[in-house]
């Protein structure tokens, strides 16, 4: 028998041998098989998703493999990760371009290099982070998903072979626009910057004009994907700690994949007022303004890439005032105040109370006969006013639009062409379109813009209930609109305080621009902490004495 011949039992099995070409490929589908598998929406799920932990890998290789599914290191141009060895330690700087400061950067990797072995001895991660890079804005993390975010911010993040923390560099810089002017808050006198679209920024013009070491400004994050900063602004001796408290509270347990449009996504998503047409915060883009509201004790949300912010809570009343009315003397403060309220007033109720009267002839009295109509149009009256008001909201939007040297164009073919071809034609009578404008003028005037819309929308349901009721229609929805406005609360407080619930010194303020001595109490409505605005011997009744 022969030597090489056994039984069946004995014989090795025969192993199929899969070529180096057929395994590279089973691993290349595998992997594409895992990548259109994933579902993570947040950088701590894609982190453990593909490595299982949330720990930094000590080897170099292994870390640019995470990096390179998690953030797309490698297929994204501007993820940049630096490899240089310092000190006989494989390092790696991970920075988004763009962000970094070129400069710093350059800086502190120009001194990094003149480590030696002895410099950095065994204990490689403290003696660099806490020797050897000329920064102050320095930090660390043993979490790798927290690094990731970190630069996805705009941070460096320097990682050491070996090592399972991270150091993180604050050398970013944000492309910004400079602090103008901004368009819709202009003041004849006053400053001329006003907020950008970077945070810090935005910050810092707060701090110029309250320097109070009071001054709090936390900072959290919102969005899975976003990773949006948002920012509390108060004075903590001054503000009331329960409503801060439910502000933070409110922010901090969102959980939306983001909020690319900003504050205004934020303000839904907080204030959670459904379809109410009348804003509960107030907008404004200039820090002299937001600096006043927060020595009154109000809360200030800002949001990164946003140049407006929010003020809580704000009454209807706040959305009538402007910064200009305080940078002139207090009589022409209040003949500007009153002269706003009076084209605010006409923005709801000029077109409805005329077109009562034209509908029912009787109440006119008989002196105000001038107001017409002199004549008769093709066009019933409400359908002439809801073809104006929407031809309105139709030019507002071209103006929009529209670049700044055709505008002007714009405007004369809407003044001549349409309405002085349509009154000549018969559609339309002369006194539509004089008392359409006049509204529109005082919707401009309204210091805040969503307030002019929801007063705009307001109008339209007046003009309509006339039509339909007359009288019992403008008397009902005035008083819907009041018990709208009424029942309406912005962070558990009254929409319409001083108003409702009425409040005779509140209300003073609201309609005169006092003096600055004789404002010496902030508004109750903020429940400050500290109501006094001032000191004792500050009195103007004292000072006579």
């Amino acid at each position: 028998m022969d030597d090489n011949t056994g039984f069946a039992g004995n014989k090795e099995e025969d192993v199929p041998v899969i070529p180096p070409s057929e395994m590279k490929k089973l691993e290349e589908d595998a992997l594409i098989k895992k990548r259109n598998s994933e579902t993570s929406d947040s950088t701590y799920e894609s982190v453990l998703y593909w490595q299982g932990s949330d720990e930094i890998p000590e080897r170099m290789k292994d870390l640019k493999v995470i990096l390179g599914e998690v953030m797309g290191l490698g297929v994204s141009f501007d993820i940049v990760f630096r490899e240089m060895t310092i000190g006989g330690k494989e390092t790696g700087l991970l920075f988004m371009n763009g962000y970094i400061n070129s400069a710093v950067g350059t800086e502190i990797l120009k001194r990094l290099t003149y480590l030696t072995p002895e410099d950095i001895g065994t204990h490689a991660y403290s003696n660099i982070k806490n020797k050897y890079i000329p920064y102050v804005q320095v930090e660390s993390t043993n979490k790798l998903s927290e690094a990731i975010s970190k630069v996805m911010t705009g941070m460096s993040a320097f990682f050491i072979e070996g090592e399972q923390s991270v150091i993180l560099l604050d050398t970013r810089i944000y492309p910004s626009r400079n602090p103008d002017e901004p368009d819709t808050e202009k003041v004849v006198r006053g400053s001329r910057d006003g907020f950008t679209e970077t945070l810090l920024t935005n910050i810092n013009l707060i701090r110029r004009r309250v320097r109070d070491p009071g001054l709090h400004s936390e900072i959290m994050q919102v969005g899975r994907r976003t990773q949006t900063d948002v920012s509390i602004l108060f004075i903590d001796d001054i503000a009331d700690r329960e409503q801060v408290e439910a502000i933070r509270h409110k922010i901090q347990e969102l959980d939306l994949e983001g909020i690319p449009l900003a504050d205004k996504q934020l303000e839904e998503a907080i204030v959670n007022k459904g379809w109410h047409p009348y804003p509960l915060v107030r907008y404004s883009e200039r820090p002299d303004v937001v600096a006043s509201h927060l020595l009154e004790g109000r809360i200030v949300v800002m949001v990164d890439t946003s140049p407006s912010v929010m003020i809580m809570p704000s009454t209807f009343f706040d959305l009538c005032q402007h910064a200009e009315e305080n940078r002139q003397t207090p009589f022409m403060g209040t003949y500007l105040r009153w002269i706003r309220f009076g084209g605010i007033f006409a923005s709801m109720f000029l077109l409805p109370l005329w077109m009562l009267l034209v509908i029912h002839p009787e109440l006119k009295p008989p002196h105000l006969d001038i107001i017409g109509p002199q004549e008769n149009a093709k066009i019933p009256i409400i359908a002439q006013f809801l073809i104006v008001e929407f031809g309105v909201d139709l030019m507002r939007l071209a103006a929009v639009h529209t670049p700044t040297p055709l505008a002007s164009a714009m405007g004369l073919i809407a003044a001549i062409m349409i309405g002085d071809i349509a009154v000549k034609t018969g559609l339309f009578v002369n006194e539509v379109v004089l008392y359409m404008a006049v509204a529109a003028i005082g919707m401009f005037a309204t210091p805040s813009y969503e307030l002019g819309l929801a007063n705009r929308v307001v109008r339209l349901a007046l003009l309509i209930a006339v039509a339909l009721f007359g009288v019992k229609g403008l008397v009902v929805g005035t008083t819907l609109l009041i018990l709208l406005l009424t029942t309406h609360r912005s962070y558990n407080s009254s929409y319409m305080w001083p108003f409702i619930p009425f409040s005779a010194k509140a209300m003073a303020e609201v309609l005169f621009r006092k003096p600055i001595l004789y404002s010496r109490k902030r508004p109750a409505l903020n429940k400050t902490r500290d109501s006094t605005k001032m000191g004792p011997e500050m009195d103007p009744k004292r000072k006579r004495e």
